[in-house]
């Protein structure tokens, strides 16, 4: 629709002209013109007008990405354990989210914990903390495996849960991570795994299903166990889905016995 802010033969004062706008817009016009409407069909084709044509932004230097990349291996690789990892990280200045982030969140509970849970990013109160996982979501992930007798404040590594982020920073907004910041956070993660050595591997959400199994779609995805970093995998949905969506429970529920019982079971020879 649009909005034709002249009117013959009335002269219009500026706050009269403004009242019209505004009421045009709540009306919804979206674009003004001119005496004349505008017949779009007869302009001319953009490729005999080159220079009207706006400039086209900047595309990202490849270059630049793949020095990002190599340096956030070459990061990762140097790190023997997971103090110098999570100092290695947070140095790591080439994801811009790090500057809008109060804390860094690296990971929590027991390290060499036979079960290694990842999650998609910080939200607001793991932000404030600088610890994943401590919000509402958090508070219902730790009655979950509490209830299949896994804990991240144990002191026994085999009753005992670690925990981390793709994302160690929160993103803005609690926005979704870029596939560009996953795959800056690769090379860390994939270290992270090796250095806590656990036995299985729980991915909540899709994020880590991205970032481990370069697959999406959590729905279809949870319950079914897989491989991701040579460990076995289990995706499971979120915490957070689960308190919007009281009924997928039941399915989160067979989950964990899923799990229980690959613990019981034993690693594989």
């Amino acid at each position: 629709m649009t909005a034709d802010p002249t009117y013959r033969g009335f002269a219009l004062d500026a706050e009269t002209a403004l009242a019209l706008l505004q009421w045009q817009a709540e009306l919804g016009a979206d674009e003004p013109c001119m005496d004349a409407a505008i017949d779009r069909y007869d302009l001319p084709d953009r490729a005999e007008t080159p220079a009207a044509a706006p400039a086209a932004a900047p595309a990202p230097r490849r270059d630049e990405a793949e020095d990002h990349a190599a340096r956030a291996e070459a990061l990762a690789a140097g790190a023997s354990t997971l103090a110098a990892l999570a100092e290695a990280q947070e140095a790591f200045d080439a994801i811009e989210i790090r500057k809008g982030a109060r804390n860094f969140c690296f990971a929590d509970g027991k390290a060499g914990a036979r079960v290694m849970v990842i999650g998609e990013a910080p939200g607001e109160e793991e932000d404030l903390q600088g610890r994943p996982f401590v919000g509402r979501a958090g508070q219902l992930l730790d009655r979950m495996f509490a209830a299949i007798g896994l804990a991240r404040d144990t002191v026994d590594a085999e009753r005992g849960l670690y925990i981390t982020n793709v994302l160690p920073w929160r993103p803005p907004g609690n926005r979704r991570p870029e596939p560009a910041e996953i795959a800056a956070m690769l090379p860390f993660l994939r270290r992270h795994v090796e250095l806590a050595q656990p036995e299985m591997l729980v991915l909540m959400g899709n994020t880590p299903c991205i970032a481990a199994l370069n697959r999406q779609g959590i729905l279809k995805l949870r319950g079914q166990w897989s491989e991701a970093f040579g460990l076995p995998t289990l995706p499971m949905t979120h915490p957070a889905y689960l308190l919007r969506t009281p009924l997928a429970k039941r399915e989160a529920w067979g989950d964990l016995l899923s799990i229980a019982a690959r613990l019981e079971a034993g690693p594989k020879p």
